[in-house]
């Protein structure tokens, strides 16, 4: 019979908007990122291709937008465990991400939820992050967890 897990947090946070931004894209950036992850497509590292395959500036790679969720999300007042780590990340593209885009992120508390394994119960905290660009077209949606462990 499954152990009832106890723990609690702060369950007025659903549904609340958490605005971070602006953050501005820069060749630079592109450049940089896409060396750090071994990106060799020429649309992430040179303007001229990206421009003739029909972008109006060079491309950053779509999770790019990954390193822009620096924002500072609020405690969930979680009570349980003592040790936290990432525990992964999705990333969806929706539209491209060009140099000279000013980029906003709109972050809420996804869900929080507990998993139980060989190593013992954790309990998963999802944000989801949307980013959107000068013009308001969303161009990634984000999803990041951290977990706590007992």
């Amino acid at each position: 019979m499954p152990t009832q897990i106890d723990y609690e947090y702060d369950h007025s946070l659903y549904g609340v908007e958490h605005e971070s931004g602006p953050f501005h894209v820069t060749r630079e950036i592109i450049d940089t990122y896409a060396r750090s992850v071994g990106e060799d497509n020429p649309i992430f590292t040179d303007a001229s291709a990206a421009q003739a395959a029909g972008y109006g500036a060079q491309v950053a790679p779509p999770t790019l937008c990954a390193l822009f969720e620096r924002g500072e999300l609020p405690d969930i007042k979680l009570q349980f465990g003592r040790r936290q780590f990432h525990g992964g990340q999705r990333v969806e593209p929706r539209a491209p991400i060009v140099v000279g885009d000013t980029l906003t992120a709109s972050s809420h508390l996804k869900d929080v939820y507990t998993k139980t394994g060989r190593s013992g119960t954790m309990v998963h905290v999802v944000w989801e992050t949307t980013f959107r660009n000068q013009h308001g077209v969303v161009v990634a949606d984000v999803q990041r967890s951290q977990v706590v462990r007992e």
